[in-house]
């Protein structure tokens, strides 16, 4: 009985090959529907149009609950802006005559746009720090809050000649719409030029690799296309699932990653056969058997990953998790169809373009091994166990960090530093008025907002949350009495201090609010704002950690298990890729929680990793991870079938595979890596921990710790108890195909070693 199958039935052909041979057979077909299928969902995307998140759905709790409060009385909240009038001199206050004039000259200044509506004076508003050396110019820009960034270049064109006219104070604007100004400034552009050097510089690794131009056009042109075909598919699927920016940058990321991957992985086995001697027909015969099937198991495993983004309930999760799953499915389904055509149309002329400096002379008649894998396979398969203790305390010990990991919303300093003026404009705000440039509102809903005891609970409300610390004030109410709701504003203490101001906010929702506005039947009072926002995503994200972990790992190990029929290699993958996940944490704790290093990548001073990373990551690099494995188990595996031992078949399928494995890990480091070089320290990371992840994965892991951990299992390696013979058989092995008749010693192998 064959050890690795477990029965004595014939193997079958699966459904890579049997699309790779359909394709082979019917390329300019195959071609044709591919590209049909691209120009249709691009053309129908665009006009159907995208639907983005709404601000309201993106989180459930008391913040969801306000928003639909709003929305659902018709209460069109504008675009608040403030202008912050400060002397730098200790002794000029704000009752100074200067200081009056200043404070008039902005009024009118923003007035005289004809884009800010009721302004109002410090002096009305009693908006004056306590030692008297700061003002607020409070204003609302006019029309839609959403389009307010695109209108208020005239407003702080306005106070910038202010401020050149008292050059004596500080003068800046800051706001929601300013904000969202600077920052499509700043990094709009930073984010374009990211996501277009994806592309060059994918192409140029991938040059290198293959020495030759239409072989290194290939995986570009496919994960292009499948990016391409997914844009449209968002366009469609957003009116169901709401999308995002931030969706289509991590899709633009994955999918570059996974279309280049797998076009890689198919086109370097079809070239290795021909160099065996194979012809064309059965060299994409077998690389359609055997890679084209490791991609399709790789991509499933990737989307299930994926879609465990689905059960975190946030918006902007089910989004990227949505957007991700298409890419690769796309990316999937085009390795597997039009690239055998493609390879069947082209022939020979897959060579065209080389680059004779890169030119190196295959040294076997065979599959091409790395030498530098190959020794390093001696001295792993030489001593097992020590590999497996040296490699795994190395992973725990650049793990160990993520044990002290303090998750945290960024704050505005800690996410752009020093470099946004608007930064240091809203520090200043909050050293002189705690809270203020970002206070909690509380929504309230009654069925007559000017009932006598609605009244009084809104007049208790103000005192007590002064009273109970949670705010300096001033507290301000606006009533709505058409449809009796009232926003009350609250500066919280501890202003950019999510801690202080988290504590603050605690105090309002479990004390004050239930003394006050609690009491009164009938009454709705959620706490919203951008404290209570970062709150109860948090709360929300924690709450989905445990089933987004275990429907992942649980899926994972499924597909492994019915897709290799081995208990063993099931087990051991997901330990393997957990590991690789805790190094992942621990390198980002130490750079950006810890410091070390920290500048090399420009995260001084951050101090915690945002929030959402961790589970992102997690769902990303177990979906990622799953590529290398699933490729160079399926090559162990290959060559088991075909009669080598177990150890044989080790050093086989990880020393042919390292060169493509190699080629895949670089394009996807330098991918993630670019993202690495943002100025948004939340951007900084991702890029950074994915890039790390994927080089600890490529080399410790499936290098030395994979081919360790099979060396010393041995047999136990294709382990399926009886009682799972039952399972469904989705391995599909092809037969070997009969010897190659010749060799091709001329043919370059140009995979980097």
């Amino acid at each position: 009985m064959d050890p690795v199958r477990g029965n004595g039935e014939t193997r079958v052909r699966g459904l890579a090959a049997r699309a790779g041979g359909w394709s082979a057979r019917h390329r300019w077909a195959a071609v044709g529907i591919w590209v049909l299928f691209v120009v249709l969902a691009m053309g129908l995307g665009s006009a159907a149009g995208r639907v983005d998140v709404d601000e309201s759905d993106q989180l459930k709790g008391e913040t969801h609950t306000a928003a639909r409060i709003i929305d659902d009385a018709g209460i069109e909240e504008p675009a608040s802006e403030t202008v912050l009038i400060q002397s730098e001199d200790p002794a000029v206050k704000a009752t100074d005559a200067g200081f009056r004039s200043a404070v008039q000259d902005v009024v009118e200044a923003v007035g005289g746009t004809g884009e800010a509506t009721g302004i109002t004076s410090p002096y009305t508003t009693k908006t004056v720090s306590k030692d008297g050396r700061s003002a607020l110019v409070q204003f609302d820009m006019r029309g839609d809050a959403e389009t307010a960034a695109d209108r208020v270049g005239p407003v702080l064109d306005a106070v910038a000649g202010v401020q050149k006219a008292h050059g004596t104070l500080r003068i800046a604007e800051i706001g929601g719409a300013s904000m969202n100004k600077q920052y499509d400034d700043a990094f709009g552009k930073d984010f374009q030029r990211a996501e277009y050097s994806a592309v060059p510089v994918a192409f140029g690794i991938l040059l290198i690799a293959f020495g030759a131009l239409v072989a290194a056009l290939l995986p570009v042109g496919l994960a292009v296309t499948a990016i391409m075909a997914t844009m449209g598919l968002m366009g469609l699927v957003s009116h169901v699932q709401p999308m995002s920016d931030t969706a289509n940058s991590v899709m633009l990321l994955v999918g570059m990653a996974v279309g280049v991957d797998y076009c890689l992985f198919y086109l370097r086995r079809e070239r290795e056969e021909r160099q065996a001697g194979r012809d064309a027909g059965a060299a994409l015969r077998i690389a359609a058997a055997t890679s084209g099937r490791a991609i399709i198991v790789s991509g499933v495993t990737v989307c299930v990953a994926m879609a465990g983004m689905l059960f975190t309930g946030l918006a902007e999760f089910e989004a990227m998790g949505l957007a991700s799953l298409m890419v690769v499915a796309v990316a999937m389904v085009g390795s597997v169809t039009v690239l055998p055509a493609l390879l069947s149309l082209l022939g020979e002329r897959v060579e065209k373009g080389r680059l004779p400096f890169l030119r190196r002379r295959a040294r076997t008649n065979g599959p091409s091994e790395s030498r530098f894998w190959t020794a390093v396979l001696r001295g792993v398969l030489a001593r097992p166990l020590v590999s497996v203790l040296v490699a795994v305390g190395a992973l725990l010990a650049v793990a160990a960090p993520a044990l002290g990991m303090k998750t945290s919303q960024l704050t505005l300093d800690q996410e752009f530093g020093g470099s946004l003026p608007i930064v240091q404009t809203y520090d200043r705000v909050n050293q002189a008025f705690p809270g203020g440039s970002e206070p909690a509102e509380v929504v309230v809903k009654a069925k007559d907002i000017n009932a006598p005891e609605v009244r009084r609970a809104l007049t208790d409300f103000r005192k007590q949350a002064i009273g109970s610390g949670a705010s300096r004030g001033p507290v301000d109410i606006r009533v709505h009495d058409a449809q009796n709701v009232a926003l009350i504003s609250v500066p919280l203490v501890g202003g950019s201090d999510m801690d202080k101001a988290g504590r603050s906010l605690e105090k309002l929702r479990d004390q004050v609010r239930p003394a006050t506005l609690g009491r009164v039947a009938g009454v709705q009072a959620p706490v919203t704002g951008n404290v209570a926002g970062n709150e109860d995503f948090n709360d929300q994200l924690m709450g989905s950690v445990v089933p987004v972990f275990a429907f992942v790992v649980v899926f994972a190990f499924l597909l492994m298990l019915l897709s290799f029929r081995s208990l063993t290699v099931a087990i051991t993958s997901i330990l393997l890729n957990l590991l690789s996940v805790g190094a992942a944490y621990g390198i980002l704790v130490a750079v950006f929680q810890h410091g070390w290093g920290a500048s090399l990548v420009g995260a001084q001073g951050v101090g915690a990793i945002v929030s959402w990373l961790p589970l992102f990551l997690f769902v990303i690099l177990f979906g990622l991870s799953m590529d290398y494995h699933v490729f160079v188990v399926s090559r162990i595996r290959e060559a088991r079938l075909r009669g080598r031992s177990t150890r044989d078949a080790i050093q086989h399928g990880v020393v042919t595979t390292a060169g493509v494995v190699t080629s895949a890990a670089v394009i996807m480091v330098a991918v993630f890596a670019i993202f690495g070089t943002l100025s948004m320290q939340s951007m900084k990371q991702m890029g950074v921990g994915l890039a790390a992840a994927v080089l600890i994965d490529a080399t410790v892991i499936r290098g030395v710790l994979l081919p360790a951990v099979m060396a010393l299992l041995g047999e136990r390696n294709w382990y399926l108890p009886r009682w799972l013979h039952r399972l469904p058989d989705l391995t599909h092995d092809e037969s070997p195909e009969p010897p190659a008749p010749r060799a091709v010693p001329d043919e370059p192998d140009r995979l980097p070693v």
